[in-house]
């Protein structure tokens, strides 16, 4: 049966390094992991790309633009006047306490982050692991599927839960903050590629031990 370990040696093996996370800078990083709530990254590139083009990709250019004009600029991204709201709310944070934030240790962190309107478990932990380099592993829907398809959780697990065990069980790794980022990457590679809503599996380099599959 697979591990939590195996399997990333398995699609690092497969799909060979994914260079994640797409933005020039930690707080483009940071405005990406926001807008990707609930919508595709090329959206997301979209919206990032009007921003960019109107000199608007800084937290105080953001916080002065009138709302209507900034969800006209994140439309691409889907729920536009929602996600300027959360940006401008992540923006002000940002301005207040993000540049400090290098100097928090990650729990406070990330508490911090977790009180931001519109920041829920996953966006949080996006930047903390993404534009903050911090050793927290990221749980999403891919993560979910994936692994409970393989047997190694039932998928209904808490998100706490589920972050606590794959954080201990790659506890030893040498680099973890590395090994999260690229590990991040490949469930969401494999996921959409292989692993999909109806599964690909004859294609997966994981089936050999899969339930799935049939062993």
């Amino acid at each position: 049966m697979h591990t939590i370990g195996s399997v990333y040696t398995s699609l690092l093996r497969h799909w060979g390094p994914q260079h994640w996370w797409p933005g020039d800078t930690p707080f483009e990083i940071m405005v990406g992991a926001v807008l990707t709530q609930n919508t595709a990254w090329t959206n997301v590139e979209k919206a990032i790309a009007n921003l960019r083009a109107n000199r608007a990709l800084s937290a105080r250019v953001i916080i002065s633009t009138p709302s209507r004009t900034l969800a006209k600029w994140l439309r691409p991204s889907g729920y536009f006047n929602i996600k300027a709201q959360r940006l401008k709310a992540f923006c002000t944070w940002y301005l207040d306490k993000g540049r400090r934030a290098r100097h928090m240790d990650t729990a406070t962190l990330r508490r911090e982050l977790l009180d931001v309107h519109g920041i829920g478990p996953e966006t949080a932990d996006d930047i903390l692991l993404y534009a903050y380099q911090r050793p927290v592993f990221v749980i999403d829907a891919y993560t979910r599927r994936l692994f409970r398809r393989l047997g190694l959780i039932q998928g209904d697990e808490g998100y706490e839960t589920l972050r606590a065990l794959f954080e201990t069980r790659l506890a030893r790794r040498a680099d973890r903050i590395a090994v999260f980022n690229e590990y991040h990457a490949l469930i969401v590679r494999h996921a959409k590629e292989i692993c999909r809503t109806k599964p690909r599996c004859e294609a997966c380099c994981l089936r050999r031990r899969c339930p799935q599959y049939g062993g």
